[in-house]
């Protein structure tokens, strides 16, 4: 049954990010159905304070692992108080990631190699340590965020295109690669979300979050609505889906006849 495909009890989980935002959402659902979760990201008040609320609203064991996931050796830190605390791994999401937006001709190398660092060096490293415990124990699901930016490119965003699109080709290639260990790996890539950090900066913009989702459903989405894709993706119930990379955006935007 789809219900006992989704059950991850028994199952540990690391989601980068996760303090805030899509991150939190994915911790909180992997919570609720069952898993052990771990969660990571710079801010640590904040991180504790959603690894508390994870607890108390699901019972299940939460960690709040404060961590720089540009820092390699913070990354491998990660990973060893995970299986210490745990023993195991069995889902890595590698949900952080961000940029700041900039003209192409502005952008400087910094910002250019920061971005990088945050959306795929990171993954890198976080999937390199994980792949090594979930080789050796010949099961795992990595689900990597992306961006509606990395299949279609966003202006003022090159870096960060660039970088997502990075992250759909490196998901690709490590599923072709590990599907032989039991593991799969797969991408999401988000629309126009509302998480409390981007209603603030549209807000801030003064830009309306409708209009801006640009989508045939005229909305912007809901973390919860990207949460569910990932936990799919990591579940038994997507045991023979690996190497995609799924657009969750409200639907394709085509052109043609425009609408009445």
């Amino acid at each position: 049954m789809i219900t006992e495909q989704l059950d991850f009890t028994g199952r540990a989980a690391i989601v980068t990010g996760g303090g805030t935002g899509i991150g939190l959402a994915t911790a909180r659902q992997l919570a609720r159905l069952g898993a052990d979760v771990v969660i990571a990201s710079r801010g640590a008040d904040e991180l504790e304070a959603s690894a508390a609320r994870i607890r108390e609203e699901s019972g299940a064991r939460c960690i709040a692992v404060p961590t720089d996931v540009k820092d390699e050796a913070a990354v491998v830190r990660l990973i060893e108080r995970t299986v210490a605390e745990f023993g195991r791994i069995d889902v890595l999401v590698n949900n952080a990631g961000g940029t700041r937006m900039s003209p192409l001709e502005q952008i400087p190398m910094k910002g250019w190699d920061s971005t990088f660092d945050l959306n795929i060096r990171s993954a890198y490293v976080c999937t390199r340590e994980v792949g090594q415990h979930m080789i050796a124990a010949r099961r795992g699901a990595i689900v990597n965020i992306s961006s509606g930016a990395g299949i279609t490119g966003v202006r003022g965003g090159a870096h960060y295109s660039a970088a997502k699109s990075a992250l759909q080709m490196f998901t690709r290639v490590t599923a072709a690669e590990w599907g032989k260990h039991g593991i799969r790996v797969n991408c999401v890539a988000p629309g126009a979300i509302a998480s409390e950090r981007a209603e603030a900066a549209w807000r801030a913009a003064n830009l309306d979050p409708n209009q801006l989702a640009g989508n045939p459903m005229g909305r912007t989405g809901k973390t919860s609505e990207i949460a569910n894709m990932i936990v799919f993706l990591a579940s038994d119930a997507a045991s023979f889906v690996s190497g995609q990379t799924i657009a969750v955006n409200g639907g394709p935007v085509l052109p043609g006849i425009p609408d009445e």
